[in-house]
């Protein structure tokens, strides 16, 4: 590795700006509004967010997973119950969400709690995926050590063979989670490392904070 090259990596950024008076009064409005111009401008993975939790004892531990939903104030993900992470946020119920787009320069923070989404919302997002991809998560015993991956392919082609001509029943194991923030931060870069970050607290149910954090 260049150290040297490393050290003087940098972008000036220049795309945007970003104002309290130019966002909404509702994070959750404003993070919409943000997706969908990620949308627009094609932005690979915009919904490819880090998710951070930790142990009781505070080990931290961060992946990459995939937004599948923004509802009842919150953001959804689908995961293995029985994952790292899935065992973390059982003892430990709070996380942390990122989303960077660099092509737009922008990031959004999220912090919250976390809650399990209903058996019936979970079957029905198991049964609207690829058939593979069903098939995939009933396999997989995440994050568990496995002796080789020619276990995992064996036992896929049977499950594939068993439900070829029937549905493939969702896992106990396996389901989804509503995040509910208490903190959201958008970020845009700016020239000279003087980038914008508004941040919203949450006050109450309906009542959110808006400030802005020097970079």
């Amino acid at each position: 590795m260049d150290q040297e090259k490393l050290e003087n990596t940098r972008v000036d950024y220049t795309a945007a700006t970003l104002s309290e008076a130019s966002t909404k009064a509702d994070p959750i409005k404003q993070f919409e509004i943000w997706f969908d111009e990620a949308q627009e401008a094609n932005v690979p993975e915009r919904n490819a967010m880090t998710l951070s939790t930790a142990t009781t004892n505070g080990i931290p531990s961060a992946r990459i997973v995939l937004l599948k939903g923004v509802y009842h104030g919150g953001f959804s993900f689908y995961t293995n119950y029985l994952s790292r992470k899935g065992k973390e946020l059982t003892k430990n119920p709070v996380c942390a969400l990122t989303f960077f787009w660099p092509s737009m320069e922008r990031q959004v923070r999220i912090e919250g709690t976390i809650e399990k989404l209903s058996k019936e919302q979970s079957e029905k997002y198991f049964h609207s995926r690829p058939k593979d991809s069903q098939i995939g998560a009933v396999v997989s015993p995440q994050s568990q050590e496995i002796d080789s991956r020619d276990l995992l392919e064996k036992k896929w082609d049977e499950l594939a063979a068993e439900f070829a001509e029937k549905e493939v029943p969702k896992p106990s194991f396996w389901g989804g989670y509503l995040v509910t923030p208490r903190l959201i931060e958008f970020w845009q870069g700016r020239p000279s490392r003087l980038h914008d970050r508004i941040v919203y607290k949450r006050i109450d149910a309906k009542t959110w904070k808006k400030v802005r954090l020097a970079p």
